[in-house]
This record gives C-alpha cells, structure tokens and sequence, in this order.
C-alpha cells in the first residue's frame, strides 16, 4: 500500500491569488490570445472548498500512475465529500493508510489501483476500512528536480529549488 505524509490544513492568508486568462488554451493547434490577465485565481479558495474538512497529502508509491497521481504528488483531499464507486479516496485498510479507487456492486466493495501491478483489495463484512476523504486535486509539476551542475542552472531558470 502506499504511504502517504500528511500536511496541515493551509490557511488562506499563506497563499495568494494568481492572474488567470480567461481565453480558451487548446491542447491542439494553437490559437492566438490577447495576452492580458481576465481575472484572478485565488488558489486557496479553488482548491479548498471546504477548508476546515479538506487536507493534504504527498503520494508514495506508483500504484495510482494510470490516475494520474505520481510518487511526490500532492493530493487535496475532502472529508466532507461522501465517497462513492469511482472516486479515488484515502482510505486505511488493515491500518495502512492508501490511495485508491474505491469500487461498489451491491454486495461487494473493493480498493483498486489504477496500475496493473496492483491488485484489487477485496473488502469482506469484517474487512477494517476506514475512508478518510475523497481526492479532489492532485499537484505535481511537469519537470523534475534532477542533481548536477546542469541541472541546477536548469531549475533554476525554471523557478524550482
């Protein structure tokens, strides 16, 4: 299973808003855009939407690879969200602390990975399960820190430490 390292709750004042443009961003052919800020994103309130029940966590462990969670991603996740068949959650299970999709048929709950090196974790009547919150965003930047002079100059051209 993995294991994941809790943070505490963030409060609103440690974060800021962010210039956001409101014109479209194709993943396709490109599109030409008027380069000026629409409106602003205050992250705090667009990740956590309800704060007092929302938490994050950092992911270990690759069985969530094909949900696009990653080892080093930081998952936000909602208590107050009830979880159904589908929703990736953070579970314990057999007093490990996990992530996975949680899966429902009339009779039969189970945990599975989205990597098929992972196994489902069948759930039985006695089965200790405890869902601890839904994932409602997953963080994880597009390049990596690497080690080495070269890469140094490199991340920090990129803005990471």
């Amino acid at each position: 299973m993995n294991d994941l390292v809790f943070y505490p709750p963030v409060k609103a004042a440690q974060l800021t808003r962010l210039p956001v443009f409101t014109c479209p961003v194709p993943a396709g052919f490109p599109s030409p855009a008027d380069g000026q800020a629409d409106e602003m994103l205050d992250l705090h309130q667009y990740l956590f939407k309800q704060p007092a029940s929302t938490f994050m966590a950092r992911v270990t462990g690759d069985s969530m690879l094909g949900a696009g969670i990653h080892p080093d991603d930081f998952i936000v996740v909602n208590r107050a969200v009830s979880p159904v068949d589908g929703h990736v959650v953070v579970a314990v299970a057999g007093g490990e602390h996990t992530v996975k999709r949680l899966r429902q048929e009339p009779g039969r709950t189970w945990l599975e990975a989205a990597n098929d090196r992972y196994p489902p974790l069948e759930l039985h009547q006695d089965s200790d399960l405890r869902i601890w919150g839904v994932v409602t965003h997953v963080i994880h930047p597009l390049f990596k820190k690497r080690p080495g002079a070269l890469a140094d100059r490199e991340n920090q051209a990129l803005g990471t430490p």
